[in-house]
């Protein structure tokens, strides 16, 4: 986003080019990560049940193979709503990044191809995510609804998948902030050789 943009908006960006304190998307990142790795950690959970339930009633847990399909389920639909604002914090910060031209990643990429792909797979990622939400519910409501295993193999082996997409996804991500510094204030003074301390006092 150009200077004179920012001025239209009546943007006051901070010492990180943002305007506010801290990078919104990072921390809107875990919530999305969490909450989907909880929801198909439990819908496996519920799926190996037959497994696990020796090994609970030895520890005296009283689960029931339902509770972890809902765990599955409600954990998944809150993915599905974060992942909108996760993605919209992402964009506006992406807009107001100033990422140096000439470095490049551990990859071999320059900050703006970074960007672009992250961009890309974070709408890609809100798709699959919000897809995966709808299939799981037409299984809960519709098309597994009176069965004992609520959720298809396939479904399954799409979020394992989905672990793997988010997994490159999320390094891209960490490349932004760690190696060009975008919106990290911190790294991007030790990288110009002031220190930090003495400059967000």
């Amino acid at each position: 986003m150009n200077e004179q943009l920012i001025n239209q908006l009546g943007l006051n960006l901070g010492a990180n080019g943002l305007p506010y304190e801290f990078p919104i998307h990072p921390i809107l990142v875990h919530f999305t990560l969490g909450l989907f790795i909880i929801a198909i950690i439990f819908d496996w959970a519920g799926t190996l049940y037959p497994l696990e339930k020796p090994i609970l009633k030895f520890l005296d847990l009283r689960a029931i193979r339902t509770g972890f399909y809902d765990v599955g389920w409600y954990n998944l639909v809150a993915a599905a709503v974060v992942t909108f604002f996760t993605v919209a914090a992402g964009f506006f910060e992406i807009m107001l990044a100033q990422p140096s031209v000439t470095e490049k990643s551990i990859w071999g990429l320059g900050a703006g191809t970074t960007m672009i792909l992250h961009g890309i797979g974070g709408i890609l990622l809100l798709t699959a995510i919000a897809a995966m939400t709808f299939w799981r519910g037409w299984q809960r409501y519709r098309w597994r609804k009176n069965k004992v295993r609520q959720v298809q193999w396939g479904y399954l082996l799409c979020g394992l998948l989905m672990f793997a997409i988010l997994f490159v996804h999320g390094t891209l991500g960490a490349q932004m902030g760690d190696e060009f510094a975008i919106h990290n204030t911190a790294a991007g003074l030790l990288q110009k050789g002031e220190n930090p301390n003495v400059v967000l006092k």
